[in-house]
This record gives structure tokens, sequence and C-alpha cells, in this order.
């Protein structure tokens, strides 16, 4: 098999089409797969992207030179021929189809297989080498069913605000925010955002995507001024004088991590919910297995272990080193 695609120190490189997919160094020509800051990074002088992760980037990246795609498009760059696909991660996130001479891999970027009501649903791309991450890629990994996880939610919420308790969950600014707001029950009560993700959410909204009514937390924004209130805080605010002022509050944490016994306890957290935007155990394998691609990459989480599992499956099994982070509980400018 031809390699159609490169691993450099500078990111994943396709010498037909000189291009780079997700790089972490300044490049002439960069495609991104969505707007978190570990794939989407400044300095590059050329960047592509989907139509719906356009607004993100720019708000993120400032003026830069972005050509946009719908999903689907082929585009010719060089001896390569390229398109985007959902990738279910978050709003306008895609994975990457490269063709070079009749061979096609696809790098995955970050997805998720599970539908949320918010980003585009994933789609299996067949391919004869798959550049998956693997944040995840371990079997404790199993994600809340979304009706359990909105139950689970708006119980807390519902709790806290009959005790008298402002609930505090915290969310990274872009993606996870915006998920479960399509998830809780606004009759609870008023929904109070952080200031990140508020910015995230009206950017969001412009681009048409529909979210409950949210009001940004302000110096003056407390407890008395909103009672009975749901909080959405990014991950760094949990634990400081910013979430302090709510008074009495419980406050959660929403990741993939709370399957692990201890991380609650590290994010000073009464409560964890078990959600991420990356796919789980099964979500990894069968993403896989869908795309019929007989070689695979692992680039971030728990490769060495993912790929022994990979390669015992028959798979033609690789790890690569990257400066992705996934969803990381103590990096979270990563997913923010």
């Amino acid at each position: 098999m031809t390699d159609v695609l490169t691993f450099t120190d500078r990111g994943i490189y396709c010498p037909a089409g000189d291009f780079y997919i997700d790089p972490w160094q300044p490049v002439d020509r960069a495609l991104i797969t969505h707007g978190h800051s570990d794939h989407a990074r400044p300095g590059m002088a050329r960047y592509l992207a989907t139509d719906a992760a356009a607004p993100v980037m720019r708000h993120r990246l400032g003026e830069i030179t972005l050509q946009t795609t719908p999903y689907g498009k082929t585009i010719r760059m060089g001896d390569a021929q390229v398109s985007f696909h959902p990738a279910g991660h978050v709003p306008g996130s895609a994975q990457i189809r490269v063709e070079v001479a009749g061979q096609v891999w696809v790098v995955s970027g970050d997805y998720k297989t599970v539908s949320d009501g918010l980003s585009e649903p994933f789609e299996p791309v067949t391919c004869h080498a798959f550049i998956t991450e693997c944040t995840f890629g371990l079997p404790i990994f199993r994600w809340t069913p979304e009706d359990v996880l909105t139950a689970q939610i708006n119980d807390w919420w519902a709790a806290n605000a009959a005790a008298g308790r402002t609930a505090i969950l915290g969310a990274y600014a872009l993606g996870k925010a915006q998920r479960l707001l399509t998830t809780v029950n606004p009759d609870i009560g008023p929904i109070l955002t952080h200031g990140a993700i508020e910015n995230t959410n009206e950017v969001l909204r412009a681009q048409g995507i529909a979210l409950p009514d949210t009001i940004r937390v302000t110096p003056e924004t407390t407890a008395k001024t909103h009672p009975g209130a749901l909080v959405l805080a990014t991950p760094s605010a949990l634990g400081t004088s910013w979430a302090r002022k709510f008074g009495p509050a419980s406050t959660a944490f929403a990741s993939g991590w709370m399957a692990l016994r201890g991380v609650r306890r590290r994010r000073a957290a009464d409560r964890g919910f078990v959600v991420s935007d990356h796919a789980d155990w099964d979500g990894l394998n069968a993403a896989i297995k869908a795309t019929g691609a007989t070689k695979v990459f692992a680039t971030h989480g728990y490769t060495g272990s993912f790929q022994r599992w990979l390669a015992d499956q028959g798979y033609d099994a690789h790890v690569v080193s990257t400066d992705y982070h996934g969803e990381g509980f103590d990096a979270e400018e990563a997913e923010a």
C-alpha cells in the first residue's frame, strides 16, 4: 500500500497534494478537522475547513485566510482528491478523506458515533487506511445513553433548586456545553453561562444552531439574583471565587473521565456525569470496522493498548505520535 499520508514533526502531511491535516507547527496549507485549539492552531498561511467550522475558527483565530467547503464535496489538490465528512464531534467537525492513485486514507480528527442532536451525525467513510483518535480506547469507557443522561442531569438540577442550592456544571466551552444545553429542561430555572461558553453560544446561534436561552454571568450575578439556577462553567472556573459567589452549590463535571474512579475527587465535584464528545470503546471499534480499512493508525489517547487490541483483531495497526490532546481533564485548553 502506497503511503498517501506521512507523519512529520509538523503534522500529518500529504506529499501528493502538498498540504497538512491539523498541523501543530506553522505550514503553508492546513486542512482542519474542527475548531478545538489542539487541531486548529494559529500561524498557518492558508486554512481549509467545513462551512460550519469556519465561524468558530474565525472567532478563535482572528483574521485568517480561510477557505470553506461543504461536506462531501471533492476538491483536487495537486494529485490528491480531498473531501470532508461529518465526524459527530462538535458542530462542523469533519473526517478528512484523501485519495491518491486509487488509495484512500481517512483522518478521523476527533469523533463520536452517537448522534447528540447538535453536531452533524458521524458518517463512516470507506477507506484503505484509517487514522483514528483513541482518547478513550479502553473497555472501561462506555457512555451513558442519551435519555438516561438527560434524566440524570435534570433530576440533579431540580433537586438542587428545590433545596435552595445552585447547580454548577463544568463543561468545555465548545461542543460539550452546547450539547448539555440541548439536554436540560429550562423550565426548572434560569441557565447561566460562563463568558467563554456564552461567547461560543453566540457564534453558534449566529450560524443558525438552536440553543435554549442563557444568561451571561457578570460580576453582579449571584444566587440571589437567579435562585435555582443551573450554571454552566468552564472546568477551570470550578472551585474558584467565580464559582463560590453562587453560595450554597452542588458542583458536577461532565466528562468521559468520570468513568474513572478518583477523577471526580480531583475535580472537587459532588457529581460526575459520564459523557463525552469523543467515541467510547464500542464507538471506536464500530467506526473502525465500518470503514473497511485494513491499516489503522492510533494517534492520541490510549494508543499502545489500543494498537495491541487492533493487532489482535487482525488489523495492520500502528501508533503515531502527535500533538493532539483529546479530552484532557488537566488540559482543558485543548477542548476549550
